[in-house]
């Protein structure tokens, strides 16, 4: 069971906490405040009229005085009088632990806070998830109506009150805009009152949720509150590089995780010399181009090896005496001489291999190379010329010794013997006949339509006379 802006998709590891949407273990509810008075269920001796209440799950946190006749404690879904009509929220903070919130948002007693009306009921519950149901639609209508407007800012939520009267819209943009028009056009599109607020690139990835490059869910959107600066300086001082989409978060800013440590390493560094940056020596400059806070060892290369030569290794008070030689005007004759050695201690050793698996690991199989076929010209060139040439080339070389024999010559030759032997009346014998198909080339396929288009190989005018009937005879 999660809650309906679970950003965890309930699986934060229970299987319910059974309260409504309001987990106790802090799993399921944006930016929550555990009342750990309330859960212990012990009376708590400095009573307050106030109480915080938490509307959409975490995403807007109110404080409202709580009378006694509604006897609403921690954990109660209550109607809220809000000003211009009545929300429905859930008690998240009540008793003492409310002054202390109050002191962390530096929001004085003596304000004046709106009244809990009463306990919610199902009705109540009924219209505020109804108008949970209808703000993506307001949000797609309002982006669309704000781009025909041509208007350089972005909707990124919307929240509309359990009566229906009142939306709230949450946009970001790089400067001021004229939303006069668009005010008008919201409200004859929605029936509603509206109200526009301005929020930072970090409040909307707080209330959209993700996960962060850690892989756990975004710190903005589970427990931090305020939002405080931060700069590229935060990740020099942790010597970091200065990689923009390493650095970034999601929200498009620089991680809110940068300030988590720094003060750490500011206090490492307060041992560190000023104006170390380059030293001076005898055989010439060296610059710093690196550091270990924690170790204390500061890092020089030679200037005229340009940051590729060897590093020298020195600790903080080397450094500090060379600049103090340097004020003095004694130079150290080389970085050799003054360099540390690289300390290891016992415990960084590196230990041999132990088997932790439990198997036997066998060594690797030795697979042998295949060797690579040469080319056919550098295999002929390879070869000497007293050495006879492979049994591959025999057949080519039988071809080569063989005479060829024109065959379109010898079918001529035929021909002509042909026309010889022809008798005066033009026939030709079957002899003839026999031995000019026993000579044709035997390339030429044994197809009988070819021998009949070919009776007669003689020249047009050469072509012998036909006999032709005489008149007197008949046909029979």
């Amino acid at each position: 069971m999660s809650c309906s802006g679970c950003s965890s998709g309930g699986s934060c590891g229970s299987s319910g906490c059974g309260k409504s949407g309001g987990c106790a273990s802090g799993g399921c509810n944006r930016l929550n405040t555990f009342d750990w008075l309330a859960a212990l269920d012990i009376h708590d001796p400095y009573e307050s009229e106030l109480v915080e209440v938490s509307f959409k799950n975490g995403s807007t946190k109110s404080f409202y005085t709580n009378p006694p006749h509604t006897r609403a404690t921690s954990g109660d879904w209550v109607v809220v009088d809000t000003g211009n009509g009545f929300d429905v929220g859930r008690i998240s903070l009540s008793g003492d632990l409310v002054n202390l919130q109050l002191k962390k948002k530096n929001i004085k007693k003596d304000t004046v806070f709106n009244n809990v009306l009463r306990k919610a009921n199902e009705r109540d519950l009924q219209r505020m998830q109804e108008a949970r149901e209808k703000e993506p639609e307001i949000m797609v209508k309002s982006r669309v109506i704000s781009r025909s407007l041509k208007l350089e800012m972005k909707v990124c939520d919307v929240e509309l009150q359990a009566d229906h009267r009142k939306a709230t819209f949450l946009y970001t943009a790089d400067g001021r805009v004229d939303f006069r028009e668009l005010i008008k056009h919201f409200a004859s599109e929605f029936k509603v009152k509206v109200e526009m607020r301005q929020i930072g690139a970090r409040q909307e990835a707080a209330r959209i949720g993700g996960i962060g490059s850690c892989g756990r869910e975004l710190c903005c959107s589970t427990w931090l509150s305020d939002f405080k600066s931060v700069s590229t300086t935060a990740a020099r001082y942790q010597n970091l590089a200065i990689n923009q989409s390493k650095l970034s978060g999601q929200c498009g800013r620089l991680k809110c995780c940068l300030n988590y440590e720094l003060d750490v390493y500011l206090d490492a560094l307060e041992d560190f010399p000023e104006k170390a940056d380059k030293i001076q020596t005898q055989a010439g400059p060296a610059i710093l181009v690196k550091t270990d806070v924690f170790k204390k060892i500061m890092f020089y290369v030679n200037e005229r090896e340009q940051g590729r030569g060897k590093f020298y290794p020195l600790a903080v008070v080397q450094v500090k005496e060379i600049i103090a030689g340097m004020k003095a005007g004694k130079l150290v004759e080389s970085l050799d001489e003054v360099q540390i050695a690289t300390i290891v201690n016992e415990d960084e050793v590196e230990k041999d291999y132990e088997d932790v698996t439990g198997f036997v690991e066998l060594p690797a199989e030795k697979r042998k190379k295949k060797k690579k076929k040469k080319p056919r010209d550098s295999r002929e060139q390879s070869t000497p010329k007293d050495k006879p040439t492979s049994t591959t080339n025999a057949p080519e070389q039988r071809r080569q010794d063989t005479p060829r024999v024109n065959t379109r010559q010898e079918n001529t030759r035929q021909d002509n013997t042909l026309q010889d032997n022809t008798n005066d009346t033009g026939t030709v014998s079957g002899n003839d006949h026999a031995n000019r198909g026993s000579n044709q080339n035997p390339n030429r396929p044994n197809n009988p339509k070819h021998r009949q288009g070919r009776k007669f190989h003689g020249k047009p005018g050469n072509r012998p006379p036909r006999d032709k009937p005489e008149q007197g005879d008949k046909k029979e």
